[in-house]
């Protein structure tokens, strides 16, 4: 695209996004790939089926990756088909809430909102905390510690900290860093699978053993256990609608923010099957694998020895720090955006954007502190009672799992229900869309959704449903407390005058002629 071309697609985009009664405040400099690489990196192949793979061996076994993968992946994808034909509807950073404000009304967009709210604190502290997880023992093997759970915790803050300022001050930076991330990941994969075939080669297990089901490790029966486990690949399927959150950053995005959605799915799925694949038909000894500490470390160590296997460890750590610092970038414009509708309390702060940085700098050290605060309740938790049964990364994916897909499940079922009603007709979808397929793909990800929200939260996950519980509890308080007398909602912008936009953006025209897309 040439610099005519670019300035003239700006122009469209800007007064498309006018049109909802919204200023063009974010700097959109995304391309196609940019926005895919957000959310290919907050998926993360290498830190959601890697932090959680003791959890997918433990309960269902070698079977859990050759199967378990390929279900859960099956159904994503139809649930980024349902979110990425939205996404091209109404194309705005709010996104899920903004959506279902549009197709019902305020307080389905408010409800939404504060669900997403809750996953994406769940998210964001979930994937740093699975940074810290293997970055800590890896630390203590160098410099001689103990790896402890106070430790990995210290870990888990300073990485939150690092990912803040970055996301704060280095928005370039972060775009540049987030465009590798997606290369870094492809490599770590292709590294490991090669270093795994050529180590392994004369040990590897047959593939049928890849499709094995019936083992389990847990006291529960194996359907059970299998259904439990789906939580490692479900994890990792969390955070794409990344690129409906920066979809005001983006160049064209109509079109290239759907793609987004779904090819950062289709990719993972593909990568993700082969990576775990290679690793899982390395695995000498499955019992001793699964009741160790960390399987995943177990089993690259076995199968690339001490030094080799830290090298190829850490290049997979580094991932997980990578996907954490996405995860913070798109999070953070959800939040913008929803203060910038007077969603939360102290909206007006939520919703400032430095001048010099061009980012909602306030929003992102929010998201820094509740994310920490998630993780610092249940290390609390888990000093006061040590002998709990769960693990912190189960309950921080948990809660991120439930609270991300429930929001992402609002909106399709208002979209149908729109329809049904004649309200949101094929005249409302933008030109990325399902056509005739659109009602049966959107039905098939509700179904999905209901199932995997109750399978997410039961033992020995129940206090994933406690926690969830207890915010949706302070959520009913804040809908008498604060929405009725604040949240104006989406509809209020769509009265904003464009002389009153055009206002707001004078201060960045000048900004904006001097950067290229």
């Amino acid at each position: 695209m040439d610099h005519q071309n670019k300035q003239r697609q700006l122009q469209e985009d800007k007064k498309y996004l006018n049109q909802f009664g919204y200023a063009q405040e974010l700097l959109r400099d995304m391309g196609g790939f940019s926005n895919f690489a957000i959310s290919f990196s907050i998926i993360s192949i290498l830190t959601g089926a890697v932090s959680l793979y003791t959890h997918g061996l433990y309960y269902g076994g070698p079977g859990m990756m050759g199967l378990g993968w390929p279900i859960v992946s099956f159904f994503v994808l139809l649930i980024a088909a349902s979110m990425a034909e939205l996404t091209s509807a109404i194309p705005t950073a709010g996104a899920l809430y903004h959506w279902a404000a549009i197709l019902a009304n305020k307080r389905w967009g408010w409800y939404t909102a504060w669900i997403n709210l809750i996953g994406q604190v769940g998210i964001v502290a979930g994937i740093d905390y699975s940074f810290a997880l293997f970055a800590d023992p890896l630390l203590a093997g160098s410099f001689g510690y103990t790896s402890t759970e106070t430790t990995t915790l210290i870990v888990f803050a300073v990485t939150l900290l690092l990912h803040g300022i970055l996301n704060h001050i280095g928005i370039r930076v972060v775009a540049r860093l987030n465009d590798f991330s997606a290369w870094y990941h492809i490599g770590v994969v292709v590294i490991l699978v090669v270093s795994l075939a050529f180590f392994t080669k004369d040990s590897l297990q047959p593939v049928e053993y890849l499709f094995q089901v019936g083992q389990t490790f847990s006291d529960k029966p194996y359907m059970i256990a299998f259904l439990i486990g789906l939580l490692q690949a479900q994890w990792t399927y969390t955070g794409y609608d990344a690129s409906a959150h920066t979809i005001e950053e983006t160049v064209h995005p109509r079109v290239r923010a759907p793609w987004g959605i779904f090819s950062s799915v289709a990719f993972s799925f593909i990568f993700g099957f082969l990576m775990l694949s290679v690793v899982t038909l390395s695995i000498k000894d499955a019992a001793a694998a699964a009741t160790s500490d960390n399987a995943y470390i177990y089993i690259i160590t076995q199968a690339l020895g001490g030094t080799f296997g830290g090298v190829v460890l850490w290049l997979v750590t580094f991932a997980m720090w990578f996907c954490g610092l996405s995860s913070i970038t798109s999070f953070s414009r959800m939040m913008y955006a929803f203060s910038r509708d007077k969603g939360m309390p102290w909206s007006r702060q939520w919703a400032e954007i430095s001048k010099k940085y061009r980012t909602p700098a306030k929003a992102i050290w929010l998201v820094v502190i509740l994310s920490f605060a998630l993780a610092l309740v249940d290390y609390i938790i888990k000093t006061v009672n040590p002998n709990t049964a769960y693990t912190t990364i189960a309950f921080l994916t948990a809660v991120s799992v439930v609270g991300l897909y429930v929001a992402y499940g609002i909106p399709i079922y208002l979209k149908l229900r729109a329809e049904a009603k004649g309200t949101f007709q094929a005249k409302h979808l933008g030109p990325w869309n399902l056509g005739r397929w659109s009602k049966p793909i959107n039905v098939l990800s509700l179904i999905w959704i209901g199932f995997i929200s109750i399978m997410m939260i039961i033992p020995p996950n129940e206090n994933a449903a406690y926690a969830l519980a207890a915010m949706f509890a302070i959520l009913l308080i804040m809908d008498f407390a604060y929405y009725k007398n604040n949240f104006e909602g989406p509809e209020a912008a769509l009265n904003t005058s464009l002389e009153d936009i055009l206002k707001k953006e004078e201060r960045y025209s000048a900004q904006d002629n001097t950067h290229s897309v």
